[in-house]
């Protein structure tokens, strides 16, 4: 089975962690609303990353209920685990290591998960439909994958500062040097159809603010953390100078204080059905 070889463009220091956590916990809330499933459901997390969205769809399960969370790196497995435990959620979740290439099931899992779920990690992958395949083996018939994931030619500033196009480019950019999909958004129904899933549903999570909300402060600071995060790439592959990115973002810092600045942005949301 082929093993993932795709590069998460953000890093991994403390700063992109915690940009992640608290992105996790603006997120949350919303993906959760547009989730349906039993409340004895067993759900299999691909991609579970810190972990804080595996907890919170098991926090709706009855004690029949189970998440498996699925994560690559064993330095983010642990720090699921560390925030599991300062929660007091201690076991609600079931992490293991793995590649979403090659899930870590048994051999009596396989065909058993009500549902298979992947969020901002197909985005990362060279060979994403390889990964629905997987999900799609996972789950029982009747069962039914939910991916959610970007499109970042959806990213919409306004007024929009000088310099946005530039550094907004050269990161797409920077995910298309490296093998990965910056816009696997548009693609997740084609995923799910050529896996042998049902389309069933299309929908989307609203991630923006205008300047007059709490949240913009928030969203806005964090399309400054991915653009900053992804800097060392972005120059590396002289997608943009070094001076025009700190430009950019001086222009984005800005921006931020205009009292009509608004970001939009949508999460893409697909869910396909195995058919029984």
């Amino acid at each position: 089975m082929k093993k993932s070889s795709s590069i998460y463009i953000h890093g991994s220091h403390q700063e992109e962690q915690q940009r992640l956590s608290a992105l996790n916990d603006f997120l949350n809330a919303g993906c959760l609303e547009k989730m349906k499933f039993e409340r004895a459901a067993h759900i299999l997390d691909v991609g579970s990353g810190l972990g804080q969205f595996s907890r919170a769809m098991a926090s709706q399960l009855q004690e029949a209920g189970r998440v498996v969370g699925v994560e690559r790196d064993p330095l983010q497995i642990q720090k699921a685990l560390t925030k599991a435990q300062q929660a007091g959620q201690e076991g609600l979740v079931e992490f293991r290591q793995g590649d979403a290439y090659d899930l870590p099931l048994k051999d009596e899992e396989w065909g058993s998960f009500d549902m298979a779920f992947s969020r901002f990690v197909l985005e990362h992958l060279d060979q994403p439909s390889l990964a629905v395949a997987q999900m799609a083996k996972a789950i029982k018939k009747g069962g039914k994958v939910v991916l959610a994931d970007d499109d970042h030619a959806t990213y919409r500033l306004a007024p929009e500062p000088p310099g946005f196009t530039l550094i907004w480019t050269a990161y797409i950019r920077s995910y298309e040097r490296v093998g990965n999909d910056p816009f696997i958004g548009r693609r997740l129904t084609s995923l799910l159809y050529e896996n042998g899933l049902q389309p069933a549903r299309l929908t989307s999570v609203f991630f923006g603010a205008c300047a007059g909300e709490n949240s913009f402060s928030f969203i806005s600071d964090n399309l400054i953390g991915i653009l900053e995060g992804a800097k060392e790439l972005m120059c590396q592959e002289q997608l943009i100078t070094p001076t025009h990115f700190e430009e950019s973002i001086a222009s984005i810092r800005r921006w931020q204080e205009l009292p009509n600045a608004a970001l939009s942005y949508s999460i893409d949301w697909a869910e396909g059905v195995k058919g029984s």
